[in-house]
């Protein structure tokens, strides 16, 4: 009996990811939306990521980063949402413990990552317009390498070890997931185990990490606005606003749910499941659907570039 515990314990069967508990018969048409919502990301952000690569006149330290960031979102929507519109479309679905892991770990790096690109990008913007003609000698290629590196290496510093965290757990209990993805707190509280330390580790690293890149962007456009006002032209403090609009409508659409999503699930108790797991799904498809869209629109090099081949076929 021991040893068969043993097994079922740190061995656990597949997991079943239950979709959205309450919302079954309308999971075809949040499938239909999720499936579109994947396709506009899954395109934009090739989009962008060939743009940025081929045309010359792109390969700026702002753009670089736009890259970094249309990259991660491309792992992040195939980490998690092909999954999702397969449970919505076709019931329930087995995922192994191995393959949790690998899916929880991918999603919470991307989040990581994306964060601290949007901090980085921030940057960019703020010696772009505090710094203007020191601009190239302060983010040379051997700082924006320095500076990716760190990215790469904190994210993954402050992510991987939640798979240990989960791995020493025994699970004895229903393997059922009530949600579309593996995360990191929902795959623990399935454990027949204390998991104090998965808690409190699973609030640290979003204080430590998301706060404190939050602090610093509110802090590089604090200076930025200072400098932009400090402008002696009007046209020249439209210009500088421009440049940033694109990259404040992206913190907002990555932070404002997120907190959103934090907040409720610690503090909204009387607010049902399925409405909490519906708004984490939307957290994960619309800003990777969203981000090429603000950049097509908002700033200039990008929009000529897709703008300019439908003209001249035109003429």
């Amino acid at each position: 009996m021991v040893a068969t515990f043993n097994l079922s314990s740190f061995n656990p069967g597949p997991f079943i990811l239950l979709g959205i508990p309450g919302l079954e018969e309308f999971h075809v048409w949040i499938g239909i939306l999720f499936f579109i919502i994947y396709l506009v990301a899954l395109a934009g952000n090739s989009i962008l990521l060939y743009l940025i690569s081929m045309e010359r006149t792109l390969h700026e330290p702002m753009f670089f980063f736009l890259s970094m960031l249309a990259a991660t979102d491309v792992i992040l929507s195939n980490t998690c949402v092909p999954k999702t519109f397969s449970i919505f479309w076709l019931g329930p679905q087995e995922i192994t413990f191995p393959a949790c892991l690998t899916q929880m770990f991918f999603l919470h790096y991307s989040f990581a990552m994306d964060s601290a690109i949007l901090l980085a990008m921030a940057f960019d913007r703020y010696v772009a317009i505090c710094f203007p003609l020191r601009y190239t000698n302060i983010l040379t290629r051997q700082i924006i390498t320095k500076i990716v590196v760190a990215i790469v290496s904190r994210s993954f510093c402050i992510i991987f070890p939640c798979v240990f965290l989960l791995k020493r757990l025994p699970f004895c209990r229903t393997l059922f997931i009530p949600h579309t993805y593996c995360e990191h707190i929902g795959i623990a509280q399935l454990a027949c185990a204390d998991i104090s330390i998965n808690i409190w580790y699973g609030l640290a690293v979003p204080i430590m990490t998301v706060t404190s890149d939050l602090i610093l962007i509110g802090i590089s456009y604090g200076l930025i606005l200072r400098a932009v006002f400090n402008l002696p032209s009007r046209d020249a403090r439209k210009k500088a606003l421009n440049t940033c609009g694109s990259h404040v409508c992206v913190i907002l659409i990555f932070y404002t749910p997120a907190m959103f999503s934090v907040l409720t699930h610690r503090f909204g108790h009387n607010i049902p499941r399925s409405f909490h797991i519906l708004t984490a799904n939307l957290y994960v498809a619309i800003p990777p659907a969203l981000n090429p869209i603000i950049y097509g629109v908002k700033t200039k090099q990008i929009r000529e570039k897709i703008i300019l081949p439908f003209f001249s076929k035109g003429n």
